[in-house]
């Protein structure tokens, strides 16, 4: 089943107002958000960094964890009344715009 960003926003929207009973304030959803990029990024350092891993973190889910940030992240898009489609269609024609040859001209990436 394929999910657009707009069927998430109303999935989450409707889950929260029949599971969750409301939405936590922004600034908790922000400090929430910035929780579970920290789990993301913990992964990361021991999956592809130097880190290793403890036994406490063996049986961990990146797949799982990035939900975890694109969820948060939903509930703040919802609750500030953003459509994350048209911002991400938006983002990626500013990107597209402003690195046209950036990125084919470092040196860094050939």
């Amino acid at each position: 089943m394929s999910l657009t960003l707009e069927q998430a926003q109303e999935q989450v929207d409707q889950w929260i107002k029949t599971i969750g009973v409301r939405y936590f304030n922004e600034l908790t959803n922000t400090a929430i958000l910035m929780e579970e990029v920290g789990e993301v990024a913990r992964i990361m350092a021991r999956k592809y960094g130097e880190q290793s891993f403890k036994k406490s973190d063996e049986e961990v889910d990146l797949g799982d964890e990035m939900a975890d940030v694109l969820w948060v992240l939903i509930c703040l898009a919802n609750q500030t009344g953003i459509n994350l489609t048209e911002a991400f269609e938006r983002n990626m024609e500013k990107k597209t715009k402003r690195d046209f040859e950036r990125h084919k001209e470092n040196e860094k990436l050939t």
